[in-house]
Protein backbone atom coordinates (compact mmCIF):
# COMPACT_ATOMS: atom_id res chain seq x y z
CA UNK A 1 0.00 0.00 0.00
CA UNK A 2 1.40 3.35 -0.53
CA UNK A 3 2.42 5.76 2.12
CA UNK A 4 -0.14 7.72 3.98
CA UNK A 5 0.26 11.77 4.34
CA UNK A 6 -1.84 14.14 5.72
CA UNK A 7 -3.59 16.42 3.44
CA UNK A 8 -5.07 19.95 3.24
CA UNK A 9 -6.36 22.06 0.22
CA UNK A 10 -6.78 25.80 1.38
CA UNK A 11 -8.46 28.85 0.06
CA UNK A 12 -5.59 31.47 0.24
CA UNK A 13 -6.23 35.05 0.78
CA UNK A 14 -10.10 34.81 0.26
CA UNK A 15 -11.78 38.35 0.73
CA UNK A 16 -14.86 35.90 0.62
CA UNK A 17 -15.88 32.01 1.07
CA UNK A 18 -13.85 30.12 -2.44
CA UNK A 19 -12.64 33.92 -3.35
CA UNK A 20 -9.04 33.12 -2.82
CA UNK A 21 -6.48 31.41 -4.82
CA UNK A 22 -6.69 27.24 -3.95
CA UNK A 23 -3.33 25.40 -2.56
CA UNK A 24 -3.20 21.53 -2.14
CA UNK A 25 -0.64 20.93 0.78
CA UNK A 26 0.98 17.43 1.68
CA UNK A 27 2.55 16.79 5.04
CA UNK A 28 4.29 14.45 6.59
CA UNK A 29 6.15 14.02 3.35
CA UNK A 30 9.52 13.32 4.01
CA UNK A 31 9.30 9.72 2.28
CA UNK A 32 8.25 11.11 -1.07
CA UNK A 33 10.38 10.96 -4.14
CA UNK A 34 11.12 14.06 -6.41
CA UNK A 35 9.20 12.03 -9.01
CA UNK A 36 5.97 11.69 -6.76
CA UNK A 37 6.01 15.59 -5.74
CA UNK A 38 5.88 16.44 -9.07
CA UNK A 39 3.50 14.13 -10.38
CA UNK A 40 0.94 13.85 -7.69
CA UNK A 41 1.59 18.15 -8.79
CA UNK A 42 0.20 17.95 -12.18
CA UNK A 43 -2.82 15.27 -11.00
CA UNK A 44 -4.17 18.02 -8.28
CA UNK A 45 -4.09 20.17 -11.80
CA UNK A 46 -4.00 23.03 -8.94
CA UNK A 47 -1.57 26.37 -9.53
CA UNK A 48 0.86 24.84 -6.53
CA UNK A 49 0.98 22.15 -4.52
CA UNK A 50 3.61 22.23 -1.75
CA UNK A 51 5.07 19.30 0.43
CA UNK A 52 6.09 19.92 4.24
CA UNK A 53 9.28 18.27 5.39
CA UNK A 54 11.59 18.12 8.63
CA UNK A 55 13.91 21.31 8.30
CA UNK A 56 17.82 20.56 7.79
CA UNK A 57 18.88 23.41 9.92
CA UNK A 58 17.63 24.48 13.49
CA UNK A 59 16.87 27.57 12.75
CA UNK A 60 14.06 26.58 10.90
CA UNK A 61 10.75 25.63 11.46
CA UNK A 62 9.93 23.47 8.36
CA UNK A 63 11.05 22.93 5.06
CA UNK A 64 8.68 23.32 1.73
CA UNK A 65 8.41 22.31 -1.64
CA UNK A 66 6.79 23.73 -3.93
CA UNK A 67 5.82 22.37 -7.58
CA UNK A 68 3.48 23.67 -10.23
CA UNK A 69 1.47 21.19 -11.92
CA UNK A 70 5.27 21.32 -14.79
CA UNK A 71 7.79 21.91 -12.53
CA UNK A 72 9.21 22.63 -8.79
CA UNK A 73 9.71 26.65 -8.16
CA UNK A 74 12.14 27.93 -5.46
CA UNK A 75 9.32 30.24 -3.67
CA UNK A 76 5.94 31.64 -4.26
CA UNK A 77 3.57 34.02 -2.14
CA UNK A 78 0.60 32.04 -1.86
CA UNK A 79 2.16 28.79 -1.09
CA UNK A 80 4.13 30.02 1.45
CA UNK A 81 1.86 31.72 3.52
CA UNK A 82 -0.75 28.68 2.77
CA UNK A 83 1.82 25.92 4.14
CA UNK A 84 2.23 28.05 7.32
CA UNK A 85 -1.57 27.89 7.79
CA UNK A 86 -0.95 24.39 7.14
CA UNK A 87 1.63 23.60 9.76
CA UNK A 88 -0.01 25.74 12.23
CA UNK A 89 -3.30 23.95 11.97
CA UNK A 90 -1.48 20.12 11.96
CA UNK A 91 0.64 20.83 15.11
CA UNK A 92 4.10 20.49 12.98
CA UNK A 93 5.40 23.75 14.25
CA UNK A 94 4.31 26.45 16.54
CA UNK A 95 4.93 30.11 16.46
CA UNK A 96 7.94 31.62 18.51
CA UNK A 97 7.59 35.26 19.40
CA UNK A 98 4.64 35.45 16.79
CA UNK A 99 6.92 33.78 13.85
CA UNK A 100 7.34 31.07 11.72
CA UNK A 101 10.92 30.50 9.64
CA UNK A 102 10.73 28.62 6.17
CA UNK A 103 12.83 26.99 5.06
CA UNK A 104 12.26 27.00 0.90
CA UNK A 105 14.40 27.15 -2.49
CA UNK A 106 14.71 30.87 -1.68
CA UNK A 107 16.47 30.43 1.54
CA UNK A 108 15.04 31.18 5.09
CA UNK A 109 11.63 33.11 4.82
CA UNK A 110 10.27 34.87 8.19
CA UNK A 111 6.53 34.66 8.47
CA UNK A 112 4.86 36.70 11.06
CA UNK A 113 1.90 35.15 12.95
CA UNK A 114 -0.79 37.75 13.61
CA UNK A 115 -4.38 37.26 15.41
CA UNK A 116 -5.55 33.88 16.54
CA UNK A 117 -8.21 31.92 15.41
CA UNK A 118 -10.53 32.41 12.23
CA UNK A 119 -9.12 36.09 12.64
CA UNK A 120 -5.38 34.78 12.07
CA UNK A 121 -3.68 36.41 9.11
CA UNK A 122 0.06 35.29 8.11
CA UNK A 123 2.51 37.77 6.23
CA UNK A 124 5.88 36.08 4.59
CA UNK A 125 8.84 39.01 4.58
CA UNK A 126 9.32 38.88 0.40
CA UNK A 127 12.69 38.26 -1.16
CA UNK A 128 14.62 41.06 -1.32
CA UNK A 129 13.86 43.13 -4.78
CA UNK A 130 16.02 44.35 -7.31
CA UNK A 131 15.00 46.05 -10.23
CA UNK A 132 16.97 44.48 -13.13
CA UNK A 133 15.12 47.16 -15.58
CA UNK A 134 13.44 50.86 -14.66
CA UNK A 135 12.17 51.32 -17.61
CA UNK A 136 10.50 48.52 -18.53
CA UNK A 137 9.15 50.27 -21.62
CA UNK A 138 12.46 49.87 -23.77
CA UNK A 139 11.86 46.11 -23.96
CA UNK A 140 10.22 45.73 -27.71
CA UNK A 141 8.37 42.20 -26.51
CA UNK A 142 6.42 44.20 -23.57
CA UNK A 143 5.92 47.26 -25.68
CA UNK A 144 3.54 44.77 -27.96
CA UNK A 145 2.02 43.12 -25.09
CA UNK A 146 1.23 46.76 -23.83
CA UNK A 147 -0.27 48.45 -27.00
CA UNK A 148 -2.93 50.18 -26.71
CA UNK A 149 -3.19 50.66 -22.83
CA UNK A 150 -2.97 53.46 -20.83
CA UNK A 151 -0.18 54.06 -18.68
CA UNK A 152 0.31 54.57 -14.84
CA UNK A 153 2.08 57.13 -12.69
CA UNK A 154 5.76 54.10 -13.09
CA UNK A 155 6.72 53.33 -15.99
CA UNK A 156 6.79 49.22 -16.36
CA UNK A 157 10.02 47.61 -14.69
CA UNK A 158 11.50 44.15 -14.80
CA UNK A 159 11.83 42.81 -11.46
CA UNK A 160 13.72 39.61 -9.15
CA UNK A 161 13.05 38.74 -6.01
CA UNK A 162 12.59 35.18 -5.74
CA UNK A 163 10.56 34.97 -9.08
CA UNK A 164 11.19 37.63 -11.97
CA UNK A 165 8.39 39.18 -12.92
CA UNK A 166 7.65 42.11 -15.47
CA UNK A 167 4.99 45.13 -13.46
CA UNK A 168 3.21 47.86 -15.09
CA UNK A 169 1.33 50.03 -13.92
CA UNK A 170 -2.20 50.76 -15.77
CA UNK A 171 -3.97 54.30 -16.11
CA UNK A 172 -7.10 53.43 -13.58
CA UNK A 173 -8.91 50.40 -12.17
CA UNK A 174 -11.36 50.34 -15.08
CA UNK A 175 -8.25 49.52 -17.51
CA UNK A 176 -6.89 46.68 -15.59
CA UNK A 177 -10.11 45.14 -15.14
CA UNK A 178 -11.55 45.68 -18.83
CA UNK A 179 -7.99 44.34 -19.97
CA UNK A 180 -7.60 41.53 -22.49
CA UNK A 181 -4.26 40.91 -23.22
CA UNK A 182 -2.70 39.05 -25.74
CA UNK A 183 -1.39 35.94 -23.84
CA UNK A 184 0.30 34.42 -26.69
CA UNK A 185 2.86 37.65 -26.31
CA UNK A 186 2.65 37.26 -22.91
CA UNK A 187 4.31 34.05 -23.24
CA UNK A 188 6.75 35.53 -25.80
CA UNK A 189 7.75 37.76 -23.14
CA UNK A 190 7.83 35.25 -20.54
CA UNK A 191 10.28 33.05 -22.46
CA UNK A 192 12.79 35.42 -23.86
CA UNK A 193 13.15 36.98 -20.60
CA UNK A 194 13.27 33.75 -18.43
CA UNK A 195 10.58 35.15 -16.29
CA UNK A 196 7.11 34.15 -14.93
CA UNK A 197 5.05 36.97 -17.04
CA UNK A 198 3.32 40.31 -16.57
CA UNK A 199 1.91 41.84 -13.40
CA UNK A 200 -0.40 44.88 -14.09
CA UNK A 201 -1.83 47.08 -11.07
CA UNK A 202 -3.45 50.38 -10.98
CA UNK A 203 -4.12 52.74 -8.05
CA UNK A 204 -7.70 53.20 -6.78
CA UNK A 205 -10.46 55.43 -4.88
CA UNK A 206 -12.20 52.81 -2.95
CA UNK A 207 -12.45 52.32 0.58
CA UNK A 208 -12.20 48.32 0.44
CA UNK A 209 -8.59 47.95 -1.55
CA UNK A 210 -5.95 51.01 -2.40
CA UNK A 211 -4.70 48.62 -5.36
CA UNK A 212 -5.88 46.09 -7.88
CA UNK A 213 -3.79 43.80 -9.53
CA UNK A 214 -3.77 40.96 -12.34
CA UNK A 215 -1.01 38.52 -12.67
CA UNK A 216 -0.21 36.54 -15.92
CA UNK A 217 2.34 34.24 -15.03
CA UNK A 218 2.42 32.27 -18.76
CA UNK A 219 6.47 31.02 -17.89
CA UNK A 220 5.00 28.70 -15.93
CA UNK A 221 1.75 27.85 -18.41
CA UNK A 222 -0.33 29.58 -16.64
CA UNK A 223 -2.88 31.65 -18.10
CA UNK A 224 -4.00 34.13 -15.26
CA UNK A 225 -3.18 34.21 -11.27
CA UNK A 226 -6.39 34.58 -8.80
CA UNK A 227 -4.23 35.57 -6.14
CA UNK A 228 -0.06 36.00 -6.18
CA UNK A 229 1.87 36.46 -3.59
CA UNK A 230 5.33 36.75 -4.84
CA UNK A 231 4.25 39.30 -7.52
CA UNK A 232 2.12 41.41 -5.14
CA UNK A 233 5.78 41.64 -3.51
CA UNK A 234 7.45 43.00 -6.21
CA UNK A 235 4.93 45.53 -7.07
CA UNK A 236 5.23 46.63 -3.50
CA UNK A 237 8.90 46.71 -3.97
CA UNK A 238 8.82 48.87 -7.15
CA UNK A 239 6.35 51.11 -5.77
CA UNK A 240 8.38 51.56 -2.68
CA UNK A 241 11.29 52.63 -4.48
CA UNK A 242 9.78 55.26 -6.74
CA UNK A 243 7.67 56.54 -4.24
CA UNK A 244 8.83 56.19 -0.81
CA UNK A 245 7.14 59.17 0.71
CA UNK A 246 4.23 58.22 -0.90
CA UNK A 247 0.91 57.38 0.39
CA UNK A 248 1.54 53.52 -0.56
CA UNK A 249 4.91 53.70 0.88
CA UNK A 250 4.13 51.76 3.95
CA UNK A 251 1.41 49.07 2.98
CA UNK A 252 -1.85 49.06 1.31
CA UNK A 253 -4.57 46.51 0.32
CA UNK A 254 -4.97 45.10 -2.94
CA UNK A 255 -7.95 43.09 -4.84
CA UNK A 256 -7.28 40.64 -7.23
CA UNK A 257 -8.93 37.92 -9.23
CA UNK A 258 -12.24 38.92 -9.92
CA UNK A 259 -11.77 39.02 -13.77
CA UNK A 260 -11.50 34.90 -12.96
CA UNK A 261 -14.38 34.64 -10.91
CA UNK A 262 -12.79 34.86 -7.42
CA UNK A 263 -12.49 37.70 -5.05
CA UNK A 264 -8.69 37.27 -3.22
CA UNK A 265 -7.64 40.45 -0.87
CA UNK A 266 -4.40 40.56 0.42
CA UNK A 267 -2.63 42.97 2.62
CA UNK A 268 0.84 44.49 2.12
CA UNK A 269 3.41 45.86 4.83
CA UNK A 270 6.10 47.87 3.78
CA UNK A 271 9.03 48.10 6.94
CA UNK A 272 12.06 49.39 6.46
CA UNK A 273 12.42 48.99 2.80
CA UNK A 274 11.06 45.01 3.88
CA UNK A 275 8.17 43.73 1.83
CA UNK A 276 5.43 41.33 3.74
CA UNK A 277 2.71 40.08 1.89
CA UNK A 278 -0.61 38.83 3.71
CA UNK A 279 -3.98 37.82 4.36
CA UNK A 280 -6.23 35.05 5.65
CA UNK A 281 -6.42 31.52 4.33
CA UNK A 282 -9.03 28.85 5.37
CA UNK A 283 -9.08 25.42 5.33
CA UNK A 284 -11.24 23.76 2.55
CA UNK A 285 -10.41 20.10 2.71
CA UNK A 286 -9.05 18.00 5.20
CA UNK A 287 -8.09 14.53 4.57
CA UNK A 288 -5.20 12.11 3.61
CA UNK A 289 -3.50 11.25 0.44
CA UNK A 290 -1.98 7.75 -0.68
CA UNK A 291 0.48 8.27 -4.07
CA UNK A 292 1.97 5.57 -5.11
CA UNK A 293 6.01 5.47 -6.34
CA UNK A 294 5.33 5.17 -9.71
Amino acid sequence: MPPISRYLQLDVFPATPGGGNPLGVVLDAAGWSDAQMQRFAGWTELVETTFVLPPTTPHASYRLRIFTPTREIPFAGHPTVGSAHAVLECGIARAVDGRLVQECGAGLLPIRVEEEGSNRRLFVRAPAANVLRARGEDEPLLRSVLDGTRPGALPPAFVEGGRRWWVAEFADEAAVRGWQPDHAAIARLAQASDSLGLCVFARCGGDAYDLVVRAFPAGVGIVEDPASGAANGLVAAWIAQREPDGPLARGYRVSQGREMGRDASLLIHIEDAEVWVGGNTATVVAGEVRWPSR
